[in-house]
């Protein structure tokens, strides 16, 4: 179902950093994707395939602070179709920062300011691909 929060991104000034802190404070497990600059972030019972495997948590990552779209944590809203979603948006008075990016192939991902100021992901999965 589209429309729900499915991931979160934690940027990062010093990455080493960031990842010892949320490893120690939380228990989260991390595993870092060197070839794309990212941390994928584990924080409960999740399988590899389907995600997590309890309801009521999600999982994430880190990355590289951006303060042109990742300068502060954002919420990932998982859509059938990230271009008519962010053509809505720009009819709704938001504006798209990064337009439909592939994602190792595992589906695309973009992000958009809200006419609130807010940066917010959005994730379109391999299998929605029309």
């Amino acid at each position: 179902m589209t429309g729900r929060i499915v991931h979160f991104e934690i940027p990062f000034d010093d990455g080493e950093r960031a990842r010892e802190f949320y490893r120690e404070a939380f228990g989260w497990e991390l595993m870092e994707l060197p070839d794309m600059n990212y941390t994928l972030v584990t924080t409960g019972p999740s399988d590899p395939t389907t995600g997590p495997t309890e309801p009521g948590f999600i999982n994430g990552g880190m990355q590289q602070r951006d303060p042109a779209t990742v300068g502060a944590p954002v919420l990932v809203i998982d859509v059938e179709d990230i271009e008519a979603t962010l053509a809505r948006i720009e009819e709704l008075g938001g504006s798209t920062l990064v337009g439909r990016t592939e994602v190792g192939g595992m589906g695309w991902s973009a992000y958009f300011r809200d006419g609130e100021g807010n940066v917010v992901g959005l994730w379109q999965s391999l299998a929605s691909d029309a």
